[in-house]
């Protein structure tokens, strides 16, 4: 009976991850569009239709409805099922990483880690569209790295300035190099992030981003989709390595540094 309820609570936190991460699909689609987060029912993208309660359950409605709207039958895009679901995912993954609180869900860490997943899976896919990268949620994550001085006390404020300029700084001088480098959102992403995660964390996360994006670029040229030279958005590619940092950054920083003493 124990096991039966400890796992209907693990249950409960992914879909509770899993409805923040729907709201975030709603942001994701309507802030390029200049439509309002919070005013204007769901609707269906295609035929206009107000959805109904039965059609936002988080992760289910999509796999109930054959992936196709009720109304006009088009197709749904998979993105949104798969955006719940990794908000489902993180959700328990912060729970498991930073503990849960009296009330069973999250505890303060958990939910800091969790807001801050969240807005870089905003970014990430908000960039991936548009190629931009609001200034409103470098502004959500330095408030998170000022919570953080409280949260995470481990992290002085020196590692945490210098995390924000140890990569900022050298992709600043690169962008004003070469032009296209870097975008400017990109280095106020790292610079902020670097200051909520500390030096040894964002210099962790650059190095996944640099992996991923140079292996997707490496895979699209093989594929003819990508000429050389030709730019594309890394706002993606951070966004996967600052997640992986989050939770072990600076377990990989430490190792690498073992390596050379």
């Amino acid at each position: 009976m124990i096991i039966l309820m400890e796992g209907l609570l693990w249950l409960l936190r992914f879909f509770t991850g899993a409805c923040v991460f729907s709201f975030l699909n709603v942001v994701i689609y309507r802030l390029p569009r200049g439509e309002s987060v919070v005013r204007g029912r769901s609707h269906c993208p295609d035929c206009g239709r107000i959805l109904t309660p039965r059609e936002l359950i988080p992760c289910i409605s999509y796999l109930l409805q054959g992936r196709r709207c009720l109304g006009c039958r088009e197709k749904i895009s998979g993105r949104y099922f798969w955006v719940e679901t990794a908000g489902g995912l993180f959700f328990v993954c912060c729970g498991l990483f930073f503990g849960c609180g009296t009330s069973g869900l999250l505890s303060l860490r958990g939910l800091w880690a969790f807001a801050y997943l969240g807005i870089l899976m905003i970014v990430a896919l908000i960039d991936w569209d548009t190629r931009i990268i609001y200034d409103r949620f470098q502004a959500g994550i330095l408030l998170l790295g000022l919570a953080a001085l409280w949260l995470f006390p481990e992290h002085t404020l020196t590692d945490r300035l210098i995390g924000a300029v140890v990569v900022a700084l050298p992709m600043l001088l690169l962008a004003l190099l070469i032009e296209g480098a870097f975008g400017g959102g990109d280095i106020k992403l790292m610079a902020s992030s670097g200051f909520l995660l500390g030096w040894k964390a964002v210099a962790a996360a650059m190095f996944l981003g640099l992996l991923t994006g140079g292996g997707y670029a490496i895979c699209l040229m093989s594929r003819k989709k990508l000429e050389r030279g030709a730019q594309m958005a890394f706002g993606p590619f951070l966004a996967v390595g600052l997640s992986a940092a989050l939770f072990y950054g600076d377990t990989i920083a430490d190792w690498y540094l073992s390596l050379l003493f």
